[in-house]
């Protein structure tokens, strides 16, 4: 007896072992989405060096053996297969069995970048609507989370594929399903969106080491990669007290900081930033701990003798009020902080308000920053009120008293590539989505080489040049003109320079974005315009793909004439008047005017203002080019340019 309840044990443990050992990589679920009309490949892990069958069954069948590595690691391949389903994927050994269900041939586009990439149907535009038209079944979407390496690893470590419906398309990557939506409409071919972004996130971090050793924009950053962690913190740290203080290896104590918040103590070289919101965005990047926020706050003398409020906006941390060097509150807040200040604390003209800040307990991986509305920044009496909202405020962390980094996205180049893209190789694709380039605009000149590094990069790992396609930056910020010069106009440039890349295509959205918002929300133009370049070039639709471009430049006497491709239906000035706008010309001194302009034909006229003879002409140069009017008669915007190569904003800045 006794030696049969030991078998019993013993089966036990080899069937639970058995569910340990035999699985297939976590890009395979129920529901994936594999490439059609190119070899298949399938890969898992099971036990080290045991034999696997592997059979893709559907339509057709196919089987495949192969034997494990000592790592355990497996993979096949399978014959390439026309659009279709639902097919199963069974994968068998010794040690186990796994069986995966409602599988589709189709096309699958990896979808990356930043956060216009990330945001979802549910943040679009119209979500209700929106929600109604989802029930697309050979629609599929797979997010991959948010992690980083330091090293490429092997697999994910979750996620799964999803069927697009009312109920599930609302976390789906808006400009993905909208893509998706007008590709399957007008092709019947299943789309698989693999959905691997993340908002905020730099290029570099999206780029192998190799590739980057390779180089000649970022080899000397790749061969000086921190071997750990730990590394990388004290590089990191070194970074920002260099930025903030004018020495990496600055060192500063308690005493030191405890002079912060004496009346005397001078404050003004201190990081100048909004409080509201992440610090991470204002030059303290992925800091966890403490810090100082500081503001001098002009008082009328009136209201210095009266009891006022002190709102602080949403807070869930410790704080430490002191207002000209004497500490009026401190304690534990949650939520909207309004503090009572008694009568005569303030006094009339200039004030120190000084607030010493402990990381917030709620979300705990926020870090440093003010929640909530920048209103509720604010001064307040029963008879006037002062707003404290504004660029103004003064930042410091605080070096001397315990803090960590958070490993997030942007803390050491590579690491994004080598958690959300490495495992992820050789999944069958058929091109991919990006959008990003926000958080680069400060170095658009090197844009224009750890861009298409990347995309080479990629295709490398991929061993396929396959199809590129981009959103072009929309707007966002100032409407400057181009004597003030912009970074995200030159950003825009580089993206633009890239298409000379085979088989890439850019969407340019300048015309729907947001001043205010650096996330516009229709993304369903974007996901539309991107269609259209895979509706022509790879799904071979007659269809016009792109706005007008810049083809040739000739300068005569006073004018300019610009000549344009991708005309369509012809060029249209999109204004109820009829005038262009937009343009700007400038002479052999440099200087750019504002300049008329009219269309002719596939051509478009601009007239120096002042009669000189131009040197150069420039359209929609600007963060937010609110005016740039010009448009091909299908509704696709006219393409941001410059005709001079004159040196940007961002020549000289580097990635480090």
């Amino acid at each position: 007896m006794k030696r049969h309840f030991f078998l019993l044990l013993a089966c036990v443990h080899f069937a639970l072992n058995a569910d340990a050992q035999m699985r297939f990589a976590r890009i395979f679920s129920d529901h994936a989405v594999l490439q059609r009309q190119k070899p298949i490949p399938v890969w898992g892990w099971a036990a080290p060096n045991e034999s696997v069958t592997v059979m893709l069954k559907g339509a057709t069948e196919q089987t495949r053996q192969v034997k494990a590595g000592s790592d355990g690691k497996w993979q096949v391949e399978f014959s390439m297969l026309e659009a279709g389903g639902p097919y199963s994927l069974t994968a068998t050994s010794a040690s186990g069995r796994q069986t995966l269900s409602d599988l589709l041939i189709g096309d699958v586009w990896l979808c990356s970048g930043q956060s216009n990439m990330e945001w979802t149907v549910r943040q679009a535009d119209h979500f209700q609507k929106e929600q109604k038209n989802a029930d697309f079944p050979q629609i599929r979407h797979f997010r991959v989370a948010h992690e980083v390496a330091l090293t490429p690893q092997q697999d994910l470590n979750e996620g799964t594929w999803e069927v697009s419906n009312s109920q599930t398309v609302g976390g789906f990557t808006a400009v993905g399903f909208f893509f998706a939506r007008e590709v399957y409409q007008q092709t019947g071919v299943p789309i698989g969106l693999l959905h691997s972004s993340w908002g905020g996130s730099q290029v570099e971090s999206w780029i192998s080491r190799e590739a980057m050793l390779a180089s000649d924009v970022l080899n000397g950053y790749g061969a000086a990669l921190p071997a750990s962690w730990e590394d990388a913190d004290l590089r990191l740290e070194k970074s920002i007290k260099k930025k903030l203080l004018g020495n990496a290896d600055a060192v500063v104590t308690t005493a030191d900081e405890k002079k912060f918040c004496s009346v005397d103590y001078d404050f003004s070289n201190w990081l100048t930033a909004d409080p509201m919101w992440q610090w991470d965005w204002k030059g303290v990047w992925a800091w966890r701990g403490n810090g100082y926020m500081a503001k001098m706050v002009e008082i009328p003398a009136e209201m210095a003798g009266q009891i006022t409020t002190l709102g602080l906006a949403d807070n869930y941390n410790n704080l430490e009020v002191y207002i000209n060097g004497k500490m009026v509150s401190s304690g534990l807040f949650k939520g909207n902080t309004n503090l009572l200040i008694p009568a005569n604390t303030w006094k009339p003209g200039a004030n120190k308000l000084m607030i010493k800040l402990n990381q917030r307990i709620e979300p705990s991986w926020y870090g440093l920053g003010m929640m909530g509305s920048d209103k509720d920044l604010f001064v307040r009496s029963e008879t006037q009120s002062i707003p404290l909202e504004g660029n103004d405020w003064k930042l410091m962390p605080s070096f001397a008293e315990p803090h960590t980094f958070a490993h997030s996205s942007n803390n050491v180049g590579t690491t994004i590539y080598n958690a959300m893209i490495a495992p992820l190789l050789p999944y069958g694709i058929r091109g991919a989505l990006w959008y990003q380039g926000e958080t680069n605009a400060g170095r658009a000149y090197e844009y224009r080489q750890s861009f298409p590094l990347m995309i080479k990069d990629w295709r490398a790992r991929w061993k396929e040049d396959f199809p590129f396609y981009f959103v072009q930056l929309s707007s966002y910020g100032p409407f400057q003109n181009s004597n003030e010069g912009s970074d995200w106009a030159e950003l825009r440039e580089a993206q633009t320079m890239t298409l000379q890349l085979p088989n890439t295509g850019m969407a340019v959205t300048t015309d729907i974005g947001n001043p205010k918002d650096i996330h516009p929300t229709n993304k369903q133009d974007v996901g539309k315009r991107l269609a259209a370049n895979a509706l022509k070039f790879v799904y071979q639709k007659d269809v016009l793909f792109s706005g007008p471009m810049l083809e040739s430049t000739r300068f005569e006497k006073d004018r300019a004439v610009l000549t344009f491709k991708f005309t369509g239906g012809g060029l249209i000035a999109k204004d109820k008047y009829g005038y262009l706008k937009g343009f700007e010309i400038a002479g052999e001194d440099r200087m750019f005017y504002y300049a008329a302009a009219r269309i002719d034909g596939n051509k478009v006229v601009v007239q120096h203002p002042k009669g000189l003879k131009p040197v150069s002409v420039r359209y929609a140069w600007a963060n937010s080019p609110e005016d740039a009017n010009l448009f091909n008669a299908e509704g696709f915007p006219a393409c941001p340019f410059r005709t001079d190569a004159w040196e940007g904003v961002t020549a000289k800045r580097r990635f480090e």
